[in-house]
């Protein structure tokens, strides 16, 4: 199993306060319990260490509507694999890592309030806007020398501030300071920028794709 994909598995199970993953031969199984996402399956190879023959078999094996699959290759690849039974997000998503260190004190812009906390092992920042509504946010769930950044997100009539660099900035050093070394997250092509001006770097692309089969064949 790639070890970049280990640590995001189990720090996303505690950001999403998922059930603990369930080991595969091929990978995990992580239960939800959420209309439109009950389960995920998670391949544990990269690039061209996915093989066809996997994929098909999990595949062929869910019957059920919002069980997820999330294999790290192309999905111009992937895609080849899966019968119309599955829609598959034609973006790629992005594997990505990032040695953590201290990185000073970030502030928000004039008029911006930046927010942190931490409940049950996940640090959650914000930025509110002058008017109080939500500017930016982003949490982050540290799991012993690894640390998993998820959804961040700046709102529409708040980015090019530099408010998405101040949240990540914030979520790092609260994980360095939880005794993480690395960082680890799953990025949308939108936010790649970002984190490709920090610091990050790719390991590998995502394919994410959902049961959902015709209503003639859903039995």
């Amino acid at each position: 199993m790639d070890e970049t994909v280990r640590a995001w598995v189990n720090g996303w199970v505690v950001s999403r306060g998922a059930a603990p993953p369930l080991a595969e031969p091929w990978g995990w199984t992580i239960d939800m319990g959420m209309y439109g996402h009950v389960t995920r399956h998670v391949f544990g190879a990269t690039g061209e260490g996915l093989d066809e023959t996997t994929v098909r078999k999990v595949a062929g094996a869910v019957t059920g509507q919002g069980v997820w699959l999330k294999a790290f290759r192309d999905p111009a690849v992937v895609a080849g694999w899966l019968d119309d039974g599955w829609w598959i997000d034609p973006e790629p998503g992005f594997l990505m890592r990032f040695p953590l260190a201290p990185d000073g004190a970030p502030a928000a812009p004039a008029g911006y309030r930046l927010r942190e906390w931490s409940r049950g092992g996940v640090t959650r920042v914000m930025v509110a806007a002058p008017d109080g509504s939500l500017a930016a946010r982003g949490q982050i769930a540290p799991t012993g020398g690894t640390a998993v950044v998820d959804q961040v997100e700046t709102a529409p009539g708040h980015r090019r501030k530099g408010l998405g660099s101040v949240v990540m900035r914030t979520l790092q050093n609260a994980a360095v300071r939880q005794g993480a070394r690395t960082g680890v997250l799953a990025g949308t092509p939108a936010g790649r920028g970002l984190y490709e001006a920090l610091g990050w770097q790719v390991v590998a692309l995502l394919t994410s794709a959902k049961h959902d089969p015709p209503t003639s064949a859903r039995g």
